[in-house]
């Protein structure tokens, strides 16, 4: 590893529209931000393009940087967009239309005209083979060399660029399956042929075949993307090591993205929810939402305590993804999304996005569709000429011209027309996030009130203060890098990867299952133990996290139940059952202490610590006097309000809304009724006054609660349609 002066760390997430970078000097402890366009079909030249700038900003060398973390959304693209590799699979004779009959459900239940998606592999591409491996792992179908041979032949015939095995049975008992995979790799040298129960060995065939094709599919790819980006991080100077984002709020080192690409497909959005919860935390506040909106989409999560909230049962359009990864939920609003009226004359917002190339019509590179960016520019929420701090000017009138074309289709006539299209747009994006973040509440039972919006990505703070008051919400947070939140939690996260097992343990069997469960841990640990010794030299000491699903016996869904440390060393049957009766019991009101209870997959994570970044804090100073004026258009009427530099805004000082605070990579919008001050961690946090639960500044983060406030009203209607899954809108982000 390059040694420099200084040791600085580059964070980097890469969008549809913008490409951001932060940089942290572990030595002096500055933070550096840096915002590049895009460049969609080679998302590596947009780094390469940043990279000097933002050192040079710094003033630092390339030799000072000890680690680059990279985020991207490239897999999951390729994913939506089809553009894969050609992948076979290999299954057992009989088991064919694995991918065809899925969990046999429809896409929606009330419409039986929607088509499920199409496999990654078609049909014809699916090769049946006679080997079988009961539930008990005895092997009572062997292919023969013939068999072999003629599979092979099919799959040149074929033009296949990567086989897939997945056999029955195989998470248990993998044996066979490699048996398979390394046949069919001497055949097929110059074609990678890998078994399903080496990417994620969990039950379920459908499942575990989507997951395996699909990194099969991408890793083509991603070898190559991965190819051109060291080639061009290397041309800068820079030869620090470079680690991919994960899923699961982790990262990775590049050898194991090559691997397991599938392990990054939602890389950025996990980011960004990380370093909230870095944030959040030291600053008091440990019930938030977080909202990311970019160009392209707005993610959404909830998040309680000092960690993010994980899921195994998330999407990618209609396919299913069984690995754990941070609970994101994306929608098409972003600032970048286009506004539409479809024909029975109702108001929509995105899905679809001008992303940064031509992008939204004030960027005048060819856009002339209106876009929730050319909203923003004619209310008056951002400064036209101030833009990426004046490195990109807006053109106001392509705006209004794009936007008077809705406000005629509308019904909206005078003067202010495009104005008022403009307002029903914001309220219809405002309208479908905050029906998605309610989802996630409502699940949970959790009372709005009770939260603080995280706001973040180039477009989150100037929305996030309409979003906090339709869904009556405490307060905003906003932090200091918060358009480049993203990149910063790429350099905050620590190296983590899951394994698993599924391994039926019915704690009806006593000691001789808890023996069992010890042992498939300790397996476990052994495996992940020797994958992060390769990961890089930054790491510290590894530590480990046990979960498994529990279930009463014959119920058809698990629940996660977290195992202490104690508990995974030497498991208790009537210790982890207890843990299982009580988050039934949360779940679900009640327990059932007379049925067995059984846990059907066990799972380890590993998580080596890299050494931690210090956040900068706040100082107080002199009262910042506003920078000048300016007029937003609120409720169908201009008003006038104060702008203030947020590099000026001091410790303690509090803000009156209306206003208008501006960074050079982000607007922050405070509404009427609303104020806004600085916590000892630099985040600004925007509340209403008295209001229930507000959000809590660092600095007051353990003072006595103000009295209860009346809960604002009911949030609009809107005709605005959510989306339908968690990972649907993971198609396109920013």
């Amino acid at each position: 590893m390059a040694q420099g002066k200084n040791r600085c760390r580059i964070g980097i997430d890469v969008g549809g529209t913008f490409t951001d970078f932060v940089l942290a000097n572990l030595d002096t402890g500055a933070i550096t931000r840096y915002k590049e366009p895009s460049t969609p079909k080679d998302p590596s030249l947009s780094v390469q393009r940043g990279l000097k700038p933002l050192i040079e900003r710094a003033k630092v060398k390339p030799e000072d940087v000890e680690l680059i973390v990279h985020g991207t959304t490239l897999m999951v693209n390729a994913i939506i967009q089809r553009r894969g590799a050609r992948v076979a699979l290999v299954v057992t004779k009989g088991n064919r239309g694995v991918l065809e009959i899925g969990r046999a459900s429809l896409p929606n239940s009330y419409d039986y005209t929607l088509m499920k998606e199409e496999p990654l592999t078609p049909r014809n591409l699916v090769f049946e083979l006679p080997a079988r491996t009961m539930a008990d792992g005895k092997v009572v179908a062997r292919p023969t060399t013939a068999d072999y041979d003629a599979l092979a032949k099919k799959i040149r015939d074929a033009n296949i660029q990567a086989v897939t095995v997945m056999l029955l049975h195989s998470f248990s008992h993998p044996e066979l399956e490699r048996e398979v995979a390394a046949e069919l790799g001497k055949r097929l040298a110059d074609i990678p042929v890998i078994e399903s129960a080496s990417i994620w060995p969990e039950r379920r065939e459908y499942e575990r075949a989507v997951i395996a094709v699909m990194n099969a599919y991408v890793r083509p790819l991603m070898d190559e993307y991965l190819n051109r980006l060291v080639s061009r991080v290397a041309e800068t100077g820079v030869k620090a090591p470079i680690y991919i984002t994960a899923s699961n709020g982790g990262t990775l080192s590049i050898g194991t993205a090559r691997e397991r690409p599938v392990d990054t497909v939602f890389s950025g959005p996990a980011s960004g929810v990380v370093a909230a919860m870095r944030v959040a935390a030291p600053a008091g506040h440990d019930k938030i939402g977080t909202v990311d909106i970019g160009g392209t989409s707005c993610d959404v999560a909830v998040a309680k305590g000092s960690e993010p909230e994980y899921t195994t049962r998330t999407f990618i359009g209609d396919f299913p993804i069984a690995m754990p990864v941070v609970n994101v939920s994306s929608i098409g609003a972003g600032g970048g999304s286009i506004l539409w009226v479809d024909p029975q004359g109702v108001l929509k917002v995105g899905p679809h996005s001008a992303g940064g190339d031509p992008g939204p019509a004030c960027y005048s590179r060819g856009g002339t569709q209106p876009t929730v960016t050319d909203c923003y520019l004619l209310v008056g929420y951002i400064d036209p000429a101030n833009f990426l701090g004046g490195r990109m000017a807006l053109d106001r009138t392509k705006s209004e011209k794009a936007l008077e074309a809705i406000a005629d289709k509308l019904g909206y006539t005078g003067p202010n027309r495009a104005l008022l299209a403009a307002q029903a747009a914001l309220r219809v994006a405002t309208a479908t996030m905050t029906t998605e973040l309610f989802k996630d509440l409502a699940r949970r039972g959790d009372d709005p009130r009770e939260f603080s919006l995280m706001a973040f990505g180039g477009a989150g703070p100037t929305h996030a203060n309409l979003l906090a008051d339709e869904a009556r919400l405490s307060g905003v947070i906003v932090p200091p890098a918060a358009a480049t939140f993203c990149a910063m939690g790429a350099i905050l996260a620590d190296v983590k990867r899951d394994y698993v097992r599924s391994k039926s343990i019915r704690f009806s069997d006593g000691d001789k299952a808890m023996k069992e469960l010890a042992r498939i841990f300790r397996e476990l640990e052994v495996e992940s133990q020797k994958w992060i010794t390769n990961e890089g030299d930054l790491l510290g000491k590894a530590d480990f996290a046990a979960s498994g699903e529990m279930r009463y016996a014959g119920q058809a869904f698990d629940i996660k139940v977290d195992i202490p440390e104690m508990l995974r060393k030497k498991p208790n049957a009537q210790r982890i059952a207890e843990l299982f009766h009580v988050a039934h019991e949360r779940m679900y009101s009640y327990r059932d202490e007379g049925s067995p209870v059984e846990m059907t997959t066990e799972r380890v994570r590993i998580t080596g610590r890299i050494p931690p970044i210090k956040l900068p804090t706040a100082s107080g100073g002199k009262k910042a006097s506003a920078h000048g004026k300016r007029r937003f258009f609120h409720d169908g009427k201009f008003i006038e309000v104060p702008v203030f530099l947020r590099s000026e805004v001091s410790l303690g000082q509090t803000i009156i809304g209306a206003a208008i605070i501006e960074q050079e990579d982000t607007t922050i919008i405070v509404l009427p009724g609303w104020q806004a001050t600085i916590d000892t961690i630099s985040n600004v946090v925007i509340s209403r006054p008295g209001a229930k639960g507000k959000a809590k500044s660092s600095a007051k983060a353990k003072a006595k609660p103000s009295a209860k406030a009346k809960a604002k009203p009911a949030a609009r209607k809107s005709a605005a349609k959510p989306s339908r899954k968690a990972g649907k809108a993971a198609k396109k982000r920013r």
